[in-house]
């Protein structure tokens, strides 16, 4: 017995075999290092959903707050990762799941499917999709699907990356709007400040007056709020049910406050008229007031969820130990396996890189690419339009004597070649009466068949004939039109009729608009479509994609 003792007494202390590194600790620095690197450069297989995103975040003050999605998805990512001992229990299969990433975000730029349900149309592969399922596939093939189950949450908050939807803007933005405005004016009127001349029906006052439009509606301070409360039900661990109720106390919060910030600007108005020191101030005013309030907001929430009481967190799981060799010899192989995706993503033929060396082309020479004649139409405007801060579409205005004016429209945004004028009629909530592909002659008695949809909201009778085109030759979208219940809409080109061009597609539109009489539609649509052929026979839109290639 006391030579056994003796020989335990010569054991060097070690840290338990459960507690020790997988592998040294310059080792791991340098895997992570690796990955990082890795991850940050298989991003670019899905540039076209980050780039329209920071546009979206960094010109939209409504969805601004989506920047911070991503930093606290990978920080609870980590989190959970180090709930885990950083184990490495990688599989191949997130190697798939990535290389799915990259092929979403490829058909996303060819292909549109849509659900629509009455006016609402919802993409079936929304924008954040490639961007969750590519940090899923980093996930999976590094980590396991341990961690991947573990961080459910801080990967599902990236499929909120935009996190206002566009449909959203015509279901409760703009109520929201009406009832924001409508609550100002009767607490003005409640004080004996109402606003009774028709300039004032929306302005308190002419000269430093507060207008109630889109930021008055409290939905930006209602959506931050109830992201505050997501993550905070996370990080408790509480309920569902609890967890819910928590995010819908918030957003309730964010309108209170909003509400209870136009009343109080409205009093800040009442008390600064006729004191121009005071009505200097008052954009100043109404920006402190409104921060005062949902500082205070935020911190009665936070006080409120602190006294609930958070669910036992169970103890991190501490992988078991295993040869380290073999171990980094497997996660080293992932790194050259990823980075052959990468380049492959990179190597088709609408690749990040060649975006980027081609460049986007500025908007003054999109408009010179316009033609300055069609036929008898001679050009008498040009402009273009954005979305989240990105040109996406060059238009040109033309007119004769005798007819309505005729808008040309070409879809220049670099992350998608592909568009379909009817789909965005259909964004706004317009189905079309009339939705068929019909014959046009276009300049040098060339028949082409075009995509042309009628539409009529009662106040306004709209044509649009819209096709993708190449230098060599143009296609209409395949359709499958669905009715005003509930359907599916699949647009995209006909790829094989574009096949062997050597160009990409370019999406041209022509609509011509004219105020809506008592005469049947379909004798409206066919004047409209008479003025179409007169239109497009003086239009080559092949020779017109190829100078936006």
């Amino acid at each position: 017995m006391a030579e056994e003792l003796e020989l335990l007494s010569t054991v060097p202390e070690t840290a338990p075999p459960e507690l020790a590194p997988l592998w040294p600790a310059k080792v791991s620095f340098l895997l992570g290092c690796g990955m990082a690197v890795l991850t940050a450069a298989g991003c670019l297989g899905i540039y076209r959903e980050l780039g329209f995103l920071w546009a979206c975040w960094t010109t939209d003050p409504l969805r601004s707050i989506g920047i911070l999605i991503p930093p606290a998805s990978i920080v609870l990512t980590l989190r959970s990762w180090r709930q885990h001992g950083w184990e490495m229990r990688g599989t191949w299969w997130g190697l798939v799941v990535i290389a799915l990433a990259f092929f979403l975000s490829l058909l996303r730029q060819n292909v549109m499917f849509l659900a629509v349900a009455g006016s609402a149309a919802i993409s079936l592969i929304p924008m954040s999709l490639p961007v969750y399922v590519y940090a899923s596939g980093i996930v999976l093939l590094f980590a396991g699907t341990r961690v991947w189950c573990s961080a459910w949450f801080p990967l599902g908050l990236l499929l909120l990356c935009q996190p206002v939807p566009f449909f959203s803007s015509e279901l409760i933005d703009i109520p929201l709007q009406n009832i924001s405005a409508q609550v100002a004016r009767s607490f003005a009127t409640l004080i004996g400040f109402a606003p009774t001349t028709p300039q004032l029906r929306l302005m308190f006052s002419p000269n430093f007056g507060m207008f109630i439009a889109p930021g008055c509606d409290g939905i930006r301070g209602a959506v931050t709020m109830g992201y505050v409360a997501l993550v905070l039900g996370y990080l408790k661990r509480v309920s569902i049910i609890r967890w819910l109720a928590l995010v819908t106390s918030a957003v309730l919060l964010g309108y209170v406050f909003n509400f209870t910030r136009l009343c109080v600007l409205v009093l800040y108005y009442r008390a600064a008229l006729g004191h121009p020191t005071m009505e200097g101030l008052a954009k100043q005013a109404d920006y402190a007031i409104g921060s005062c309030l949902f500082l205070t907001a935020t911190i009665l929430f936070l006080r409120l969820a602190r006294s609930k009481r958070a669910e036992h967190v169970q103890p991190a799981v501490v992988p078991e130990r295993e040869a380290p060799l073999p171990r980094i010899l497997n996660v080293c192989g992932k790194y050259a396996a990823l980075a052959v995706t990468i380049l492959l993503a990179l190597a088709l033929p609408s690749s990040a890189l060649r975006s980027v060396r081609q460049g986007a082309a500025p908007t003054t020479s999109s408009a010179g690419r316009m033609p300055r004649q069609v036929g008898e139409f001679a050009v008498t405007r040009t402009w273009y339009e954005q979305q989240s801060g990105i040109t996406v579409e060059q238009n040109a205005a033309y007119s004769t004597p005798g007819s309505d004016e005729v808008i040309l429209g070409v879809w220049v945004a670099s992350y998608s070649h592909f568009h379909d004028a009817q789909q965005c009629w259909l964004a706004r909530g317009l189905h079309p009466d009339f939705l068929t592909t019909r014959p046009f002659v276009t300049a040098g008695g060339k028949s082409i068949a075009l995509s042309t949809g009628f539409y009529s909201d009662g106040v306004t009778d709209s044509i649009v004939v819209n096709a993708a085109c190449t230098p060599s030759s143009c296609a209409q979208f395949q359709q499958l039109p669905s009715s005003k219940g509930v359907g599916f809409l699949f647009l995209k080109p006909r790829l094989d009729e574009l096949s062997g061009s050597g160009s990409h597609p370019v999406s041209i539109m022509v609509r011509i608009n004219t105020l809506h009489t008592n005469a049947p539609k379909a004798v409206t649509y066919g004047q409209l479509t008479d003025e179409a052929r007169k239109f497009l026979s003086g239009l080559d839109p092949v020779s017109l994609s190829g100078t936006f290639q």
